[in-house]
């Protein structure tokens, strides 16, 4: 009888741990197990890597809890055929997560630090179809729109219209929205012709969506 190390078992509780909380979806479930958080967060944290609870990473920022990733992936209902814009690329672990369910992603980070270190973290670990901008996160990516969905991953009071601008017909976005030091929802907005609709999710606590690029970091 083989033996079961201690990284499987870890593992298995991590997967378990999703389900209890609710995540159903088998291909979010699938994506969470196949990326290797551990990779994706410092050093002096990676015995911690799937508790269910958010890390701290370089620039003042954090990597989410593994099910606050795995509510709003499923939530945003990613396609193979699917381009994604992602807004606050963190360490990256978001953007691989998604990238085992979209055609393309494209992430926009506002420190060049943790841009060009997801960039390479994800190239090293074989992520061909995700693509990581440093850049101004309220802007988005215009001139690579429009997107099928837009994940934003850090929290602002209103919905930025530039981002609903970005998506195409029929496309959906999730974002925390809320006060800084309040309480905040996952937000998810489905553009139609007429505007938009707008559901109001669980309450989440994110670091803010701050406007442009970083001078530093």
């Amino acid at each position: 009888m083989a033996a079961i190390h201690a990284d499987d078992v870890e593992r298995m509780e991590f997967q378990l741990a999703l389900r209890r909380h609710g995540i159903s979806d088998q291909s979010v479930l699938r994506a969470m197990d196949e990326v290797p958080r551990e990779h994706f967060v410092l050093p002096e944290h990676r015995d911690s890597a799937y508790a269910d609870q958010a890390l701290p990473i370089d620039c003042g920022q954090t990597i989410s809890q593994p099910y606050v990733v795995a509510y709003m992936t499923e939530q945003l209902a990613v396609e193979p055929e699917h381009r994604v814009l992602e807004i606050g690329t963190g360490s990256g672990y978001q953007a691989a997560v998604l990238s085992h369910l979209a055609r393309e992603v494209v992430s926009v980070e506002r420190y060049r630090t943790l841009a060009d270190g997801a960039r390479q973290r994800l190239k090293t670990l074989g992520y061909s179809n995700v693509m990581i901008v440093a850049g101004d996160g309220l802007a988005g990516a215009p001139e690579r729109g429009p997107f099928d969905r837009i994940m934003v991953t850090a929290a602002i009071e209103d919905v930025p219209q530039m981002l609903v601008d970005q998506l195409g017909e029929g496309g959906k976005m999730v974002i925390p929205v809320g006060p800084r030091n309040g309480v905040q929802r996952i937000v998810k907005l489905t553009k139609t012709s007429g505007g938009s609709d707008r559901q109001d999710l669980i309450a989440v606590r994110f670091v803010p969506l701050l406007p442009g690029q970083a001078r530093e970091l």
